[in-house]
């Protein structure tokens, strides 16, 4: 097949259709990707035939007056509150990615289009030219269930009749994107949209978050899409760190730059020697700044999480979906410190799973609350345990290869 594979956002959703995307081309088909201009360097390390869209929807997201509203965006009441304005800031970065991703499609003609749920045009382009649509999801937000409501709901015990419903607010949001976004694109190609059930594979572990029994057989969890790590050395003034006493405790909150990066490191240092352990702090795009902070502490810019992760006796983190799964597959207690979205989720599946204790939001975060947090993580034999074992059960789903074998199925029928 000829297989255009289409996502929107930070690195967080684009690296895991990387490694998607090099199971389908595996697999003998030919696969072109289509995400922002700022990751064709990652493409092109992986040798993936990449169309470009625009950055601007990632350049807007880097606005501090926008990153401060998305921090409140922590359950569904904000959410709800804020979706109007944020609908109208990104309206015509919105209109310049449908372009764009039109664009691929002509230049590919795909037999099947691959898409994140945030790139909502999937279904209707693919219908418009012939081809099938697999929605590819990183959270479990899409397809309801009535074993569980929409992780960014209340949770009362009033049964499967609510938990259903509940993911209403989900369909409805995409249908107004669907409805406004792609409203000219309709009026100058003549393009509907389909009304079917969007087929939908799931990129994350089972061992995390079980499949649902009520599912249709149109929906499935795959385990997560890992992308091979190239070899790393560590520099060697890092590698003398984790070389010269006991495993250290990484601490990262990757493109979320928070408020008060200062403040935030103030934190994390604190809490650090509170808790009587050593550190990695990874400064990220922003998210804690580099000073000398002595010699139990080490700084690094950014690190392959595959191979350092094993290194170090915890995990601390904002709770973005990739970086939760690759803590977990290295078998490290894991504390999650949330800004928004899906990281809440991720922080209550740790803890439920008894591999690390209760999330922190990230407007609560105090030296005191994560010097604790940190102490329970390394120090509970539990935990450590539960963690060990869920990492041996993530490391051998083959999610990737699971994901490709379900879409040739679903794209045969």
């Amino acid at each position: 097949m000829r297989i255009l594979v289409s996502t929107v956002g930070s690195r967080g959703d684009v690296q895991p259709f990387v490694a998607l995307s090099l199971g389908l081309q595996a697999a003998g088909h030919e696969v072109t990707l289509s995400t922002a201009q700022r990751f064709a360097p990652l493409a092109a390390e992986h040798g993936l035939p990449f169309l470009p869209t625009t950055d601007a929807l990632l350049d807007l997201m880097d606005h501090p007056v926008v990153r401060q509203g998305l921090e409140t965006l922590t359950s569904i009441g904000p959410i709800v509150r804020q979706m109007p304005r944020l609908v109208r800031l990104v309206g015509h970065t919105q209109a310049a990615l449908v372009a764009d991703s039109w664009s691929a499609v002509q230049q590919v003609r795909p037999d099947l289009i691959v898409f994140h749920p945030k790139a909502f045009w999937g279904p209707s382009f693919a219908h418009h030219i012939g081809a099938r649509a697999v929605r590819a999801a990183l959270q479990p937000f899409f397809v309801p269930t009535g074993e569980r409501p929409l992780p960014s709901m209340p949770s009362p015990p009033l049964g499967p009749i609510y938990n259903r419903l509940s993911y209403a607010p989900v369909r409805l949001g995409m249908a107004v994107s669907v409805r406004n976004y792609l409203a000219d694109w309709r009026r100058e190609t003549g393009g509907v949209i389909p009304p079917s059930a969007v087929t939908t594979v799931h990129g994350y572990s089972r061992h995390l978050v079980p499949e649902p029994a009520d599912w249709p057989t149109s929906a499935v969890v795959s385990g997560e899409w890992p992308l091979p790590e190239p070899d790393w050395k560590p520099p060697p003034s890092l590698e003398s760190f984790l070389n010269s006493g006991p495993p250290p405790v990484y601490v990262g909150f990757g493109s979320m730059a928070g408020r008060d990066p200062e403040q935030t490191t103030r934190i994390v240092v604190e809490a650090l020697r509170a808790a009587g352990v050593r550190g990695v702090l990874a400064t990220g795009w922003g998210g804690m700044t580099a000073h000398e902070l002595g010699p139990d502490l080490a700084v690094v810019e950014s690190a392959p999480h595959g191979q350092l992760f094993p290194r170090c006796a915890a995990v601390v983190h904002h709770g973005g979906a990739g970086t939760t799964h690759a803590g977990l597959r290295a078998g490290r207690p894991t504390v999650i410190c949330p800004f928004f979205g899906d990281q809440p989720f991720w922080g209550r599946r740790v803890h439920d799973l008894g591999v690390g204790p209760e999330p922190i939001r990230q407007t609560e975060l105090t030296p005191a609350r994560l010097a604790a947090a940190v102490h329970h993580a390394t120090t509970s034999a539990s935990v450590r345990e539960r963690a060990e074992a869920l990492g041996t059960a993530i490391r051998s789903e083959g999610g990737v290869e699971t994901a490709v074998r379900w879409i040739e199925r679903m794209a045969s029928t």
